[in-house]
């Protein structure tokens, strides 16, 4: 659930997304909660992806292993972009506990703080 890779650094990575009217998780036109959830933790785990000598080779996985202060203000539509934004507070060991935003027009409209737990790919793990 993201189309666009916007703009990534050590600890923070921003994509963007377009609400298509066939996503799973929009109901009445609405990109609803479970999808905002998801965007966020897809944009954290292409920002890992996207670190510096993964250029190329297989992509993490990553699973939510925690929500916290889940906060949303506004849905978007279908044919609406979305920018998020994940900003990297801790690493420890194969956890990331990240700050997901997700904004509408420049607006505010979803947060959350996510612990992703990442499970690198055989060839990555060695230089993970």
């Amino acid at each position: 659930m993201v189309d666009r890779l916007v703009e990534t650094t050590d600890k923070i990575t921003v994509t963007s997304f377009v609400i298509h009217e066939n996503n799973i998780f929009c109901e009445n036109g609405e990109f609803r909660e479970p999808g905002l959830i998801e965007n966020m933790a897809q944009t954290a785990a292409v920002g890992a992806g996207a670190k510096p000598g993964n250029s190329g080779r297989s992509a993490p996985e990553g699973f939510i292993g925690g929500i916290r202060n889940l906060r949303i203000d506004g849905f978007p539509k279908i044919g609406q972009e979305i920018i998020t934004r994940a900003t990297i507070l801790h690493e420890v060991f194969q956890a990331n506990i990240v700050q997901g935003e997700v904004f509408l027009g420049g607006r505010l409209i979803a947060s959350c703080e996510l612990k992703i737990f990442i499970s690198w790919p055989a060839e990555l793990k060695d230089e993970s």
